[in-house]
């Protein structure tokens, strides 16, 4: 089942990002969960992309739990029962999605373990708009372009997210795409606020679409906001390196906006 992410994919090394809290590796085929095993949610994801192989798959994997650490560290079904939320993938269906067919459906299918997905208010998890149309864009570019890509994905697991079933539900998530650009780096990283989705003080309560942002981020404020060294990922960043001042999260209101 288990390959991981792969830090030299792109001919440039580039390890996961790496967090400053104990996580527990567990590796699939393309990629990795680091997993807080005391948070239950990833504390990093990282998946490799081959634009020139990506399939069209058919949508099959069913959400299960991963034998390899205990039930108790993963946010499970129970998390996702009866309420408004949504198991989000971290690392996309689709994202691993390259090479054989059987390679790409076995890589697909791994995203459905517990461990790959943090509960995102279904507004945003089902919109087209801005969060799932960023991850579509990135597909996209990957396709058109013959890419590779590295795409680093998780829940920034903040001291003031709010109590759930025994859980507490992230109320930010953040995103870094990196690409080689000639002999260097690319890299761009973004941030997507559910704050005002989620109310867990009666139940759970998600008011209408329409609440969520996303913004483009300085990828060293990401590091700062999620505790994670991001190493070469900083200096890549394409929002500082075309020299923006101020350089501050940009509010996005289509991927148009996006600085690559």
């Amino acid at each position: 089942m288990s390959d991981g992410y792969d830090p030299d994919f792109l001919g440039i090394r580039l390890p996961l990002p790496s967090p400053d809290r104990a996580t527990t590796r567990l590796d699939y085929p393309r990629f990795s969960v680091l997993l807080d095993q005391e948070r239950r949610f990833a504390a990093v994801t990282g998946v490799v992309i081959d634009g020139a192989s990506l399939r069209e798959q058919p949508r099959t994997g069913e959400w299960r739990l991963d034998p390899r650490v205990p039930a108790s560290a993963q946010a499970g079904p129970e998390i996702y029962s009866r309420n408004d939320l949504d198991r989000g993938h971290l690392v996309r269906r689709r994202d691993p999605g390259w090479g054989s067919a059987d390679e790409a459906q076995d890589a697909t299918e791994a995203t459905f373990f517990y461990t790959n997905a943090a509960p995102q208010a279904a507004g945003f998890n089902q919109s087209k708009e801005l969060w799932l149309g960023l991850e579509d864009h990135v597909i996209a570019y990957a396709e058109s372009t013959d890419q590779r890509l590295a795409v680093f994905t998780a829940p920034v697991l903040g001291g003031d997210d709010p109590p759930y079933r025994g859980i507490h539900v992230p109320l930010r998530f953040w995103k870094i795409a990196a690409w080689r650009q000639g002999d260097s780096l690319g890299a761009a990283g973004f941030v997507l606020d559910q704050s005002d989705l989620v109310d867990t003080r009666q139940g759970l309560v998600v008011p209408p679409l329409g609440a969520f942002r996303t913004f483009q981020v300085p990828i060293a404020e990401i590091a700062g906001e999620a505790g994670i060294d991001v190493g070469a990922l900083a200096g890549a960043d394409t929002l500082v390196r075309r020299g923006l001042r101020p350089v501050a999260a940009r509010e996005l209101r289509g991927v148009a906006d996006i600085v690559w």
